[in-house]
């Protein structure tokens, strides 16, 4: 049930007026067999996919599988790569064709296609929590559940700009993938979180430091397995978050939003504006905050926080 299925869409018209004939996507489906179980949608981050379980690189292993937090004795999961991603060999040449808009309308469509009319929670972090406001806002009541995890319903002036930096160095840079990738772990973690890490210590040759060494690591390890057109088009969609305040009123889930104390990304004071905007909404909502020094990336660290917050939801 796992393998990689396909499904094409025809005369996929984008909202920037861009028209595609046949729209490639592709997803995973794990744990019951589909319409036999509760639907979890699980939505990936900017360097993700739909591997979300398998033993070496399923990024959410830790939060779903058998008997872990979203158990796949009681669920199915159905977890898509965002078009353009590159996990399924399909790119994106003109990136700025879309927006997270378009792409929980595709992914809402093809779950149409599927006889999926409603699902029982949408979770995702990052830019995988966006689009989950995304979906949210364009389908009030197609999930009881959305719970986006380091995440807004907005990209605020913070993100917009550091991903035109990320967007300079992907379309400037001699060594693209590795230095936009280093750029961004920057962001993605903490000065304390690398004091911790590196504590100014230095590689065993003593010719550089190991932060240093560290980031040539990270940098190294993204270019050996992403696209330079996936990195342009997930890091433009992350710019493109872009719920009208409006539709918030609309939505007929329960929201549980769950922040990072140190996120230096998507910062918690954000989702904390979001909470009491709710509350006058009369949406219901809770709000979880991790607590670590780790910065962004903890929603791909803390997981035992995550299991806490969301057990209630997923073990009732």
């Amino acid at each position: 049930m796992d393998t990689l299925k396909f499904h094409k869409l025809q005369n996929y018209k984008t909202d920037s007026g861009a028209q595609y004939e046949k729209l490639s996507t592709s997803y995973q489906v794990f744990g019951k067999e589909l319409h036999s179980a509760p639907i979890v949608l699980v939505h990936h981050a900017l360097t993700g996919n739909s591997d979300v379980i398998s033993h070496e690189k399923g990024w959410w292993k830790e939060i779903v599988g058998v008997n872990k937090l979203i158990d796949l004795n009681k669920f199915t999961v159905i977890a898509f790569n965002i078009p353009g991603n590159g996990y399924d060999g399909f790119l994106i040449d003109n990136y700025k064709d879309f927006t997270t808009s378009d792409i929980a309308k595709i992914f809402h469509k093809v779950l149409i296609d599927l006889d999926v009319n409603n699902v029982f929670a949408i979770i995702g972090g990052s830019l995988g929590g966006g689009i989950a406001w995304e979906m949210a806002c364009l389908y009030p009541s197609f999930s009881e559940y959305i719970i986006p995890i380091a995440s807004d319903w907005k990209s605020s002036d913070w993100i917009i700009a550091h991903n035109a930096v990320q967007e300079s160095i992907l379309l400037n840079s001699k060594k693209p993938l590795e230095d936009a990738r280093k750029m961004s772990m920057l962001f993605y973690r903490t000065p304390q979180s690398f004091t911790q890490k590196f504590n100014r210590t230095k590689t065993e040759n003593n010719l550089s430091y190991n932060v240093e060494s560290w980031l040539n690591h990270q940098g190294d390890k993204l270019k050996n397995r992403f696209h330079l057109k996936a990195y342009l088009m997930m890091n433009h969609l992350l710019t493109s978050i872009n719920v009208a305040p409006e539709c918030l009123i609309k939505i007929e889930s329960t929201i549980i939003q769950i922040g990072v104390n140190s996120d230096l990304f998507f910062i918690p004071e954000e989702n904390i504006k979001t909470k009491k905007i709710l509350y006058e909404f009369k949406i219901p909502n809770q709000y979880h905050e991790i607590k670590s020094i780790d910065g962004h990336d903890a929603f791909l660290i803390e997981h035992k926080q995550i299991i806490d917050f969301l057990s209630p939801i997923f073990t009732k």
